[in-house]
């Protein structure tokens, strides 16, 4: 009965999903944008549809900001000026500046997450390595600790140029932390596949992530080579992210892992928080909007994911030995 409500939780939860990246009305072809304005000395950035250029005039404390405003459309480009008032400049959608970083929070949740995917990292490492026994070649008995390395390096350098990126929003850092974050997904789920379906054979392997490996590096030429689409980047990151969180919950449903509830609270907790990205709401105060609480959600979700990392490890390892005797 619980694996069928849980079942029927994630289809909805894709239902949402897909409803909410449809409802981005270009696809998502809005790129992030950058607004430099000096208003009264301090500088604010925006995120939405538009890359805009503010510039401040006016006298007698009366401030006119002009925003040159370039909308990001597929396949075309509108361009507009815009002449409002110094409140609804200041309003939603800006950032306030601090320093050097254009999004202050996110910049602190993308280096305090980088800090917990480290620790998981080495703690898993650890573990595999000085605490559980090894073969007499010196080599773990856990078939998915080369995995499990790769994806805590590709995490690691996902939320390092998230960091980078948010600190200063240019198109090369925007490029960066595009095409980590991607790779990052598109490594989980070939994690998810070769876990779920006990994928130990060499050969299996290699026939099982080619496929994804091919996808995931002709997505990432496209927008570094070609055009960085930020709808399609939407729609294939959504797809890749989707598709792992059902592979790990269906697994976690049949199988009953002894770590199943970690596994369930991750998935669902993933599904939830992704929505974050989707429906987007302005800057409260200039500091925190939904993609920063995104930051702040995934923190303890990546403790509980690398737990769920050890535990299985475990589990397969005492199994191992179990059968040897």
């Amino acid at each position: 009965m619980g694996f069928t409500r849980v079942m029927v939780m994630l289809i909805r939860f894709t239902k949402l999903v897909w409803s909410g990246v449809r409802k981005l009305g270009v696809w998502g072809g809005n790129a992030p944008n950058t607004v430099n304005s000096h208003l009264m000395g301090s500088q604010r950035v925006g995120h939405g549809i538009y890359k805009s250029h503010c510039i401040c005039s006016g006298n007698n404390g009366i401030v006119v900001v002009t925003v040159d405003t370039t909308a990001c459309l597929p396949g075309r480009k509108k361009e507009r000026n815009l002449v409002a008032s110094l409140s609804s400049i200041m309003g939603n959608g800006c950032f306030i500046v601090l320093m050097v970083f254009q999004e202050p929070v996110s910049v602190a949740l993308s280096a305090l997450n980088l800090a917990f995917q480290f620790h998981g990292w080495v703690s898993f490492f650890i573990l595999i390595y000085y605490k559980l026994p090894l073969t007499p070649s010196k080599k773990t008995y856990y078939e998915y600790t080369g995995l499990w390395n790769i994806y805590g390096i590709l995490s690691m350098n996902s939320w390092f140029w998230s960091a980078v990126f948010h600190s200063r929003d240019v198109e090369l850092t925007e490029k960066l932390h595009c095409s980590s974050a991607v790779a990052l997904l598109g490594f989980s789920l070939i994690l998810a596949i070769q876990r779920a379906f006990s994928v130990r054979n060499e050969a299996s392997r290699v026939m099982v992530s080619t496929p994804v490996i091919a996808f995931v590096t002709t997505h990432i030429l496209y927008l570094n080579c070609y055009n960085l689409d930020y709808g399609l980047n939407i729609k294939v990151c959504v797809a890749m992210g989707v598709a792992q969180l059902l592979i790990w919950a269906v697994w976690a449903g049949v199988t009953h892992h002894p770590s199943w509830s970690k596994l369930w609270v991750a998935v669902v907790g993933g599904g939830l928080v992704m929505l974050l990205e989707i429906y987007d709401f302005p800057p409260y105060h200039g500091f925190v909007d939904s993609h920063a609480l995104w930051h702040a959600t995934t923190i303890p979700l990546t403790y509980l994911w690398w737990s769920f990392a050890k535990d299985d490890a475990e589990f397969r390892t005492s199994s191992f030995l179990k059968k040897a005797k």
